[in-house]
């Protein structure tokens, strides 16, 4: 990964994680990263944000290019140090995945540059699983590597509709701050006191909103509901990722649209 120009000074960073080896149900998500950008930058839309700010002028975005796949822990150790590149430059990376896995190891890079560190987390599945499928490094247990390994102050899941017991257990030892769909409100604003980070999971999203995904929930949130939820947050948001796209199950390119404008709404936050 090329050092960034200082005649340049972007703000965001984008990285692309073509991995999905933890997928437990349906591949699919490696393919994503360059949908992100194709529908980031086509013609069909521009690159200004809701609130006013343009994406698209010089300097905003560098684009540091997808990381290839390597197979085993190795990946890990690569999305790592990829991301902690990124954060020496001053960087806030935006990471375009790949399956939820990617999240682990991007974090355990945040956390080395913040001493306090929240995570808002958009999703369908609180993804707390001790293991899954034999798997610990399954896109099931990312939240769970993360909490017992104290890399964040702060979780809060959003839009979540599948939760089990055992989760539920894993929710409560951890002090995870769950917000089910089925107590959701509309007009919901969250404070953040510490640097934030957000997942965006995007089968968070009802299924007519965001088909492309490998686990299809219904019940989730609309676009309009999780952008206004993103708006409103109160607090520093530091970096972010984009995950579980699967645009083999997305033939019309609804979702990868709908990627794009996640994209540009947090980026826009990041700015703010």
């Amino acid at each position: 990964m090329d050092g960034v120009s200082p005649q340049l000074s972007p703000k965001i960073a984008l990285i692309g994680f073509c991995y999905d080896e933890n997928s437990s149900f349906m591949k699919g998500a490696a393919d994503a990263p360059p949908q992100i950008r194709a529908a980031l930058r086509s013609d069909a839309s521009n690159l200004w944000s809701e609130t006013g700010i343009d994406l698209g002028a010089d300097g905003v975005f560098f684009d540091a290019g997808d990381v290839e796949p390597v197979a085993g822990r190795e990946m890990f150790s690569l999305i790592e140090d990829s991301v902690r590149t990124l954060l020496s430059d001053n960087l806030a990376p935006i990471s375009l995945g790949g399956d939820h896995s990617i999240t682990y190891p991007i974090i355990r890079a945040m956390r080395q540059k913040y001493s306090k560190l929240s995570v808002l987390h958009f999703d369908a599945h609180p993804d707390l699983y001790d293991e899954f499928n034999g798997n610990r490094q399954s896109h099931a247990c990312p939240f769970a590597r993360i909490m017992e390994e104290g890399l964040v102050d702060r979780l809060v899941q959003v839009g979540i509709r599948t939760i089990n017991g055992h989760q539920k257990q894993q929710a409560e030892k951890f002090g995870v701050e769950m917000i089910e769909m089925s107590r959701w409100q509309d007009d919901r604003t969250l404070d953040f006191p510490t640097p934030l980070y957000i997942s965006f999971d995007m089968d968070a999203l009802d299924p007519a909103f965001a088909p492309g995904v490998s686990h299809r929930e219904p019940g989730g949130l609309s676009t309009r509901q999780a952008i206004g939820l993103i708006q409103r947050l109160r607090g520093k948001v530091i970096g972010a990722d984009i995950v579980e796209f699967n645009p083999r199950m997305d033939p019309v390119q609804i979702t990868g649209t709908v990627c794009a404008k996640l994209l540009k709404e947090i980026a826009a936050k990041i700015l703010a």
